[in-house]
């Protein structure tokens, strides 16, 4: 954890080209370039929200409560659920833990990863 205020993620520097993007029509080619970069862009907003609220808590409630919060998502992530046969895999613990209970997103709905 970089304790860190950043609300948006920092920005690389990337130097991308119509060239290299570009399909055989020569025009930048969305479908094969666009969702990757938005996907990668999604994580890193992610974990820089992550990191200023971590960053908040320690100086609001002191050291031990993003230490204890980093604890307790790790010891539930890896840990298994005794009804693990009789239902599907779900981590209903993690996500209230990473505040994410209020959010419906697609692998809620379908199995695994969408």
């Amino acid at each position: 954890m970089d304790p860190s205020y950043r609300i948006v993620p920092a920005s690389d520097a990337k130097s991308a080209s119509v060239q290299e993007t570009a399909n055989s029509l020569g025009v930048h080619d969305t479908l094969r370039y666009g969702p990757r970069s938005l996907a990668a862009e999604v994580q890193t907003w992610e974990a820089t929200q992550d990191n200023a609220n971590l960053t908040i808590q320690r100086d609001v409630y002191g050291l031990h409560a993003p230490m204890r919060l980093m604890m307790e998502r790790k010891i539930v992530s890896q840990g298994t659920s005794p009804f693990a046969g009789a239902t599907r895999p779900s981590n209903l613990h993690l996500d209230i833990l990473m505040g994410r209970d209020s959010i419906i997103e697609p692998a809620d709905i379908f199995l695994g990863e969408y």
